[in-house]
């Protein structure tokens, strides 16, 4: 158990989920005072006091009733702006208690002081004060304690996202599409995802009410003049549609939405036993230019492990027959951590990944989410330790370079493996303007079908609001006026 005093402000979450960076699982307690403490095994407290425009905080470890390290930070206020005041006093006591922390524990967090999920956000307004790279990079290091191999990560990625970014207008949206089915439910998934042996006879059901709300929010796009500039079909796996209801989905985008101006139409087709070459000749005969072949992993113990019910040899299959009907962005996915898997495994499995030669490839740093089958039986699994999981993301970077892939958007979750980060990676021409999208939230994001999300973006504000549809199927189906409705309030609102 560690102990955690706040006195002068009462930061906690922000505290909490920094400490949780340095001990993982470890059981962390808020406590009032000192005197209040009956095991003082581990203490830690962190002060804030402030007179006018000068501030101080302080940060100590008690440890077996013995301080045992204490550090300090002074500051200047220079500004009237009540909220940078904030962030200003919020970064400080977090750099104090990294700095404690990292000696305590004789390790430095890559990211230092972040815990959120989006670190480019932060390049990105320092840009918008019109610093240059070396000036960004410096920032970064003394004031969130960045490590210079995620700084050199982050300002090469928001170079890259950058010219996307800076084409956006108020009058372009992209549009994502949820097919909330599987073949099986995945051991890691936290996604609104209904097996086919339990849902498939709900497809016909939510295919109608689907249908219904891509028509109804084509109307709202025609009325305030929205161009689409990118399509996501996402799940589940939109590919556990037969080729038939494939057809009938796409016809009716096309029918009711406007698509002229769009760039990009992606289709996860991720697991290759629900992929057959009527399935794919029916995408490549609609327009759709990339689609995701996901392996995870090429090992078959771990498929069969996280519930996969193909081998890698599927795998290749589906993405030779993918080639030979003509999609020439693909993208694969693998996930670093899984139970069971150690370096070696990793390293084979991007050497096939290699050999296939894909233009995109994601890299998923295992995130035990609290929705999953893994964090509800996790005593079963053998978790990778942080060290190896590390050496793991080194490994596809080294293995990205070599195929010509260059990191172009990174975010990172919650219950992270290493506390680390998901890289998506692309050859030249092949970035996926989606994913930089909804990664920097500075583009409206309409979300269509079950468990989907919208963000709708405010410009001149530079704030999102989130517009979530119902994620149960049923409830989805009963309910697909109501989401329409609360999308088309929320669009109008951009009008007020």
């Amino acid at each position: 158990m560690i102990n955690i005093l706040l006195k002068g402000h009462d930061f906690r979450y922000e505290v909490g989920e920094l400490i949780k960076v340095f001990v993982g699982s470890e059981k962390i307690k808020f406590i009032d005072s000192e005197a209040l403490v009956d095991d003082q095994s581990f203490l830690l407290v962190n002060s804030f006091n402030r007179e006018y425009n000068n501030f101080s905080v302080s940060t100590k470890i008690i440890k077996n009733n013995k301080m045992i390290i204490e550090k300090s930070i002074n500051c200047k206020i220079e500004t009237d702006n009540e909220l940078k005041i904030r962030k200003l006093i919020k970064r400080n006591i977090k750099l104090c208690i990294y700095d404690v922390l990292s000696d305590f524990y004789n390790t430095s967090p890559p990211w230092g002081i972040l815990t959120g999920i989006r670190p480019t956000k932060i390049a990105y307004e320092l840009m918008e004060q019109e610093l240059d790279i070396n000036q960004i990079k410096k920032i970064l290091k003394d004031y969130y304690r960045i490590s210079e191999e995620k700084i050199d990560l982050v300002t090469k990625i928001v170079q890259i996202e950058k010219p996307i970014i800076s084409k956006n207008n108020v009058d372009t949206v992209s549009i994502y599409i949820s097919i909330p089915f599987c073949p099986t439910r995945c051991l890691y998934c936290s996604f609104p995802s209904n097996p086919l042996d339990k849902g498939k006879n709900r497809i016909e059901e939510y295919l109608k009410a689907l249908i219904y709300e891509i028509k109804e929010t084509g109307k709202i796009l025609k009325q305030f003049n929205k161009n689409v500039e990118t399509l996501y079909i996402g799940g589940g796996t939109p590919t556990a549609l037969n080729d038939l209801e494939l057809d009938i989905l796409l016809k009716k985008i096309k029918e009711y939405i406007d698509l002229r101006w769009v760039k990009e139409i992606t289709v996860e087709a991720g697991r290759p036993d629900t992929i057959t070459k009527k399935k794919l000749m029916v995408l490549k005969k609609h327009g759709v230019n990339r689609i995701s072949i996901n392996p995870q992993t090429m090992n078959q113990k771990t498929l069969s492990i996280i519930g996969r019910s193909h081998e890698p040899e599927d795998i290749v299959s589906a993405y030779e027959l993918a080639r030979q009907i003509g999609f020439d962005t693909i993208n694969m996915d693998i996930i670093i951590g899984l139970p069971g898997e150690n370096c070696k495994m990793v390293e084979e499995t991007m050497k096939k990944i290699q050999s296939l030669n894909p233009e995109n490839l994601t890299i998923h740093t295992l995130a035990i989410k609290k929705t999953s089958q893994l964090r509800e039986y996790i005593k079963d699994y053998a978790l990778v330790k942080e060290d190896e999981v590390k050496k793991m993301l080194e490994i596809t970077d080294r293995y990205a370079k070599k195929m010509g892939l260059i990191p172009y958007y990174m975010y990172r979750q919650k219950y992270m493996l290493g506390n680390l980060e998901n890289i998506g990676y692309a050859k030249p021409g092949h970035v996926c303007i989606y994913n930089v999208q909804i990664i920097e939230e500075k583009q409206s994001i309409i979300a269509l079908g079950a468990g989907a999300v919208s963000k709708i973006y405010y410009p001149l504000e530079n704030r999102l609001e989130r517009v979530p549809n119902v994620t149960n199927l049923e409830q989805y189906i009963s309910r697909v006026e109501e989401m329409v409705d609360r999308k088309k309030k929320e669009i109008v609102n951009i009008y007020i």
